[in-house]
């Protein structure tokens, strides 16, 4: 690599390419380099713990075993710097190419000064793109095929497969789509109440914020600043520490059932965390609480764009507010947050905040790892973090991811802010 850039006089930039070379073969042929994790990547490891007497110093002494975790990370991490090789290695074809051709027509080559002062005009694009695709593939795609690759395997507390673990194909994906399971059943339930809470907590937001914002949006409503800022409280405020007070206010000896027992509207206290529907009723309603300001802020600024002679000419035709409403108003807004509605209803799928630190996901039942509110997400955290069961944990991630990625896309790729750019312009 780089010999065609030396041979062509670009010697800075063919070494700098001979450096990425060399360095990459030294990584992968160092002892307990990349060759030696993508090796051991097919067995994850066989070597147990053991301890042996050491006869000099008269004492056990533990010598370490293989780690399947970090054998299918490192391996991982290792595959993804040789598809680094090669993809270094094209850029090399191509720049030596450039310069033999440059060279061959008798033009200038450009030196390695001209070429970082290209950084800044016509390839500004490179320098700007090369760190955030960076941060991508270190901090997204290598954990993402990390976890991938784990759905794969064996790795769980149950038969103690947490240091040495196996690959088992699909047998993780049979259990969690198997409805006759116990898992299954819980999956089917789990997803069924992530799908009616996402619908709830994306539309209800919208809708209800649309509206508070319409009407203080409206010219006879004085001191619309003052409104806005009282209803825009709860985004100043941690969502950790609203969601907490709240919990502790709906508990069974909490304030609102003593409140309501007191004044004589209740007999008995209201099972806010131990009925399912009760529970799940609740997180909708606080999540409206959290979420209303955001679409507020968003509606707001939408109508202070749309033009005000559109209004004035619907009015004269003799069309009434609902009319305004319908036919210029909401197809502007939809136009303008569909993109947001997306990723609010994603965002809403794997809402860990709402539903972890205001119910837990509880009520739970009896043998089940999920709970009456939990979503995918929830769930996920309880069998990685409590129960240790991280194949099974992989396999509703990459489930949710796939099913997440199809809908955003074609929902995306259906709607008129995709279609009709230009539409409202």
């Amino acid at each position: 690599m780089g010999l065609a850039n030396i041979l062509n006089g670009q010697l800075i930039m063919g070494l700098i390419y001979l450096a990425v070379e060399i360095g990459v073969i030294v990584f992968l042929a160092v002892p307990n380099g990349g060759l030696y994790w993508i090796s051991m990547l097919p067995s994850l490891g066989w070597r147990e713990q053991q301890k042996v007497f050491n006869e000099k110093t008269f004492v056990y002494e533990y010598v370490a075993g293989d780690q399947s975790q970090l054998i299918l990370l490192y391996g991982i991490a290792s595959l993804c710097v040789v598809v680094l090789l090669v993809l270094v290695w094209q850029s090399s074809v191509r720049s030596g190419y450039r310069a033999a051709a440059l060279k061959k027509m008798g033009e200038h080559v450009p030196n390695f000064k001209e070429q970082l002062r290209s950084l800044l005009d016509e390839n500004v694009h490179m320098l700007l793109m090369t760190p955030p695709m960076a941060c991508l593939v270190i901090f997204t795609i290598l954990p993402l095929l990390y976890m991938m690759s784990m759905a794969f395997t064996n790795y769980s507390k149950e038969g103690d497969h947490l240091v040495l673990f196996d690959w088992v194909g699909l047998k993780n994906f049979m259990t969690i789509f198997d409805s006759s399971s116990v898992i299954g059943k819980q999956f089917g339930s789990v997803l069924l109440w992530t799908l009616i809470w996402a619908f709830f907590a994306t539309f209800l937001n919208f809708f209800l914020g649309t509206i508070v914002a319409l009407i203080i949006n409206r010219p006879a409503i004085k001191f619309k600043s003052f409104w806005r800022g009282c209803l825009s409280m709860t985004i100043a405020v941690p969502q950790f520490v609203s969601l907490m007070v709240v919990r502790s206010m709906v508990q069974p000896e909490g304030i609102v059932n003593k409140m309501l027992l007191n004044a004589g509207w209740i007999s008995q206290r209201l099972p806010f965390l131990e009925n399912v529907t009760w529970a799940r009723v609740l997180v909708i309603v606080v999540n409206l609480w959290v979420g209303i300001p955001y679409t507020i802020m968003q509606v707001t600024g939408i109508l202070q764009n749309i033009p005000a002679d559109q209004y004035e000419s619907a009015r004269i035709d003799g069309a009434n507010t609902f009319q305004q409403f319908t036919n210029i108003t909401l197809p502007y807004m939809l136009f303008v947050m569909t993109p947001y509605l997306i990723t609010q209803f994603t965002g809403n799928i794997n809402n860990f905040n709402v539903i972890y630190l205001l119910t837990r996901g509880e009520p739970m039942y009896v043998g089940n790892s999920a709970g009456g509110t939990d979503l995918l997400v929830t769930w996920l955290y309880k069998l990685s973090v409590d129960q240790q069961k991280y194949n099974l944990a992989a396999v509703i991630g990459i489930f949710t991811f796939v099913v997440l990625s199809i809908v955003s896309l074609v929902t995306y790729r259906s709607s008129g802010s995709y279609k009709d750019e230009e539409g409202f312009k």
